[in-house]
């Protein structure tokens, strides 16, 4: 598989590295379904719209990039479950501002389809900030 690192002037970018992985639709959306509970591949069909061979195909890289393991639920007929290795976990906080944007931006007047509640107990309000002094990370404040 060519990447988008592989071209020549190609900008080096872990944001290129990680969508060369992670960039497809289908993809985050099976990686959201996990994160919701669901591992069955009808369900994640079911939930994600996606359409069963490039579910399957997605699903697939996923595995071979170490963010997703099939586990066995069922010898006769063989069938497996999906579940996020540890590495596939560590998308959470992508999945989460990404929700966090579309409600912002595109939810309309009906609001958000869902909403999530934090272990504090208030409406999850998704925001990214410096690990160190705890201001917003974003636009002038942050440079290369």
């Amino acid at each position: 598989m060519r990447t988008t690192q592989d071209r020549e002037g190609v900008r080096q970018c872990s944001v290129a590295r990680t969508l060369d992985v992670v960039g497809e639709k289908w993809s985050l959306l099976a990686v959201r379904e996990m994160m919701l509970g669901t591992h069955r591949f009808a369900e994640m069909v079911k939930h994600t719209g996606a359409p069963r061979d490039i579910l399957t195909t997605r699903l697939r890289t996923l595995e071979e990039k170490g963010l997703v393991e099939r586990r066995q639920y069922s010898s006769r007929p063989e069938r497996f479950e999906y579940h996020l290795t540890e590495l596939g976990k560590s998308l959470g906080p992508v999945i989460t501002v990404l929700r966090q944007w579309g409600d912002d931006h595109l939810a309309g007047p009906t609001g958000p389809p869902l909403t999530f509640t934090h272990s504090c107990g208030e409406e999850l309000d998704a925001d990214v900030v410096c690990a160190h002094c705890g201001k917003p990370a974003i636009g002038s404040t942050v440079r290369r």
